[in-house]
This record gives C-alpha cells, sequence and structure tokens, in this order.
C-alpha cells in the first residue's frame, strides 16, 4: 500500500474518530465531571458525575428550614444514620454512617451530583453544625439537662435537600442528659434538727 496524503489523511481522520471518545470518558471532562459515578465510585465512569441533565426532581415542597427537597429513586438513594454516644470531656460523640452519599469536601461547586454533599446536624430543630466528615463532636452546652433530638439530614452542594417519597433523607437519635455534677458540700450544721 502507498502512503499518498489522502491515506495520511483518512488514516488520522480515523485515529481521531477513535481516540475522542475514549479520551472524554477517561478523565471525566465531557460532561464536566470527576470520574466518578452516583455512587461515588470510579467503576460507573463520568457518565452519571456531574451530568448537565438534572439530577432527581427539585419539588416545591421544603423541610422546616426553608430548603427545597431534592426527590430521588427510592433503591439508590442516599441514606444516613446517627449513633451518639457521651465523650470523656463532657460533650457527646456524633458518628454518621452513609449508604449511597458521599460526604463533599469544603468549597465543592454548588450543583447537585448524585449521592454527594454535605450534611447537617440539628439538635430539637435548631441547625447546629454543616458537616463534612462523618464525625462531630456536639459540646455539652448544646444539649442541657433533659431529652434532645439530634437529628442528620442530607443535602446537595446546591443547598437542597435529598428526599424519597417527598420526605427528606435523614435520621434522628434521642439522647437525654442527667444531672451529673456532684452536690455542693453540705453546710456545717444541715444534719442537726432544730430545736423546737
Amino acid at each position: 500500500m502507498s502512503w499518498t496524503m489522502e491515506t495520511r489523511g483518512r488514516l488520522a481522520a480515523l485515529a481521531v474518530c477513535l481516540l475522542l471518545p475514549l479520551g472524554a470518558v477517561g478523565c471525566g471532562t465531557a460532561r464536566g465531571g470527576t470520574g466518578l459515578g452516583p455512587g461515588g465510585d470510579a467503576s460507573a465512569g463520568a457518565a452519571g458525575a456531574d451530568s448537565p441533565s438534572p439530577v432527581g426532581k427539585v419539588l416545591d415542597d421544603t423541610d422546616d428550614s426553608g430548603r427545597h427537597l431534592r426527590e430521588v429513586g427510592g433503591k439508590n438513594a442516599p441514606e444516613v444514620g446517627v449513633e451518639i454516644t457521651p465523650d470523656s470531656a463532657d460533650g457527646w460523640d456524633v458518628r454518621l454512617t452513609f449508604r449511597h452519599f458521599r460526604v463533599s469536601t469544603p468549597g465543592a461547586r454548588p450543583t447537585a451530583v448524585t449521592g454527594r454533599g454535605p450534611a447537617c446536624l440539628f439538635v430539637d430543630g435548631r441547625r447546629v453544625a454543616r458537616l463534612y466528615a462523618p464525625r462531630y463532636r456536639l459540646p455539652d452546652r448544646l444539649v442541657p439537662h433533659g431529652t434532645h433530638h439530634v437529628t442528620a439530614r442530607l443535602y446537595a452542594d446546591d443547598g437542597t435537600v435529598w428526599a424519597v417519597h417527598g420526605k427528606p433523607v435523614q435520621s434522628t437519635a434521642d439522647i437525654t442528659v442527667s444531672d451529673t455534677r456532684p452536690p455542693g458540700p453540705t453546710p456545717a450544721g444541715a444534719d442537726r434538727l432544730p430545736d423546737g
């Protein structure tokens, strides 16, 4: 076969047609993505990572803090669990467990990406922290004497709340704080009965 200019041009065009799609999928830039799939794993490729199509459906409904709900299907929807234990420094150790969810890094782009975002921690309905890690130390000053509801709720990076069947994806644990301070000193003579 003789290598003419026409043959070289055809081969170059063929090579571009073959390599262009491979390069776009491999680096995840074709859709502005990171190469991570919907579950946060690299095995799924860039096809679902930062796709330009909307993730889920933003509902008119909001959570109790006024953020719109982002409805996603139940099969691979994000899930969160919360466990709270007392720590040794007069506070509480909060541990979150996730399924189909990965916390974003601080400063992430404000774009909804399937199964990604921050978690927010609420005590008795009041937001106390935005979490970018699965652990948090809850200071005892935020949970005084009594029973309290500690809720972890999952958000997308655009500020919407992940939701399934119209309900925010969240988990709540109750903690009861008893008065554990040692009694103060007994005043002198307090153990004597008054004369009478």
